[in-house]
């Protein structure tokens, strides 16, 4: 707590200085004259019975009392600059950061982002993105949305969106395939997840080749492989509109298997905040206006 007694403009000239090492340069920082900012200091110096600087021939520099203080202050007044810069219309906006799996960031949540600002002005929201494997205490996350079968340890799971699999292909390979049995002479492009290509030809009523080709860690990096050319990849059609719209990729078959979804996941020991709920709800509303469109 600031002693009553310390005025805060000459805690804030006494920050400024510290901070350029020049009283000229906070003075123009602080819209007060040199003049009027050494005395503000020079009274916080008699007030606190210490040196805080040492006058050189060119600027000045801390003494250990004046180094001493300059962090505290410091991050005292950056800490007030946030608060205030988080005040929106009367409210203050409540910071929610989210872990987003990179193909639901790209597919999903990117263009509707502006839709979600509007209707939540309050809300501060910080977007990482991850490849699907995220430690929500460790990585300072409030929430995380992922792809899987909604049971992890710990983690209250909140389904949103389906994401059945289907192969996509380059226009050029998918020229080239047929029936699902063709697949077996192609590159299949894999994730980290073994049984969904076995899965999918089971779906498809076709034997299932043996595993082969490369592994990814994430379905961007499948996706741009199969638009590469480099293999056909078992992905969530519905999240690569894009791509199939333009045709950067295209749809072999109509058989889908369920392999997962993604899901909105918190800590079970931490209490849902009003922008976490926000979000969650906020999430389901745009899903369902999607799956009615």
């Amino acid at each position: 707590m600031i002693r009553p007694h310390l005025p805060l403009n000459a805690l804030r000239a006494f920050e400024a200085s510290a901070r350029h090492l020049n009283f000229t340069r906070a003075a123009t920082e602080l819209c007060v004259s040199q003049a009027a900012l050494s005395h503000q200091i020079k009274g916080l110096e008699a007030r606190l019975g210490v040196t805080l600087f040492r006058r050189l021939p060119r600027g000045v520099a801390l003494t250990d009392e004046g180094a001493a203080l300059y962090p505290v202050l410091n991050e005292a007044f950056d800490r007030i600059a946030a608060v205030l810069d988080r005040m929106t219309g009367g409210h203050l906006r409540e910071v929610l950061t989210v872990g987003v799996v990179g193909t639901f960031a790209n597919g999903w949540l990117l263009p509707r982002l502006p839709a979600f600002q509007a209707a939540h002005p309050g809300v501060d929201l910080r977007v990482l993105t991850h490849n699907n494997r995220v430690d929500l205490a460790a990585e300072g996350l409030d929430c995380a949305i992922r792809f899987g079968d909604g049971d992890w340890l710990g983690l209250a799971a909140t389904a949103i969106v389906p994401a059945a699999l289907t192969p996509l292909a380059s226009p050029a390979l998918a020229r080239r395939i047929v029936q699902p049995r063709d697949l077996a002479a192609m590159t299949l492009l894999r994730s980290y997840r073994q049984d969904e290509w076995p899965r999918w030809f089971q779906a498809a009523h076709t034997p299932a080749p043996p595993a082969r080709g490369p592994v990814f860690d994430s379905s961007l990096a499948i996706a741009d492989a199969a638009a590469a050319g480099a293999g056909v990849g078992l992905l969530p059609a519905r999240l690569f509109a894009q791509d199939l719209a333009g045709g950067r990729l295209v749809r072999l078959f109509d058989v889908e298997v369920d392999a997962g979804r993604y899901w909105l996941t918190r800590l079970r020991s931490r209490p849902e905040t009003p922008a976490l709920r926000a979000f969650r709800e906020w999430l389901a509303t745009a899903e369902t206006a999607s799956a009615v469109r």
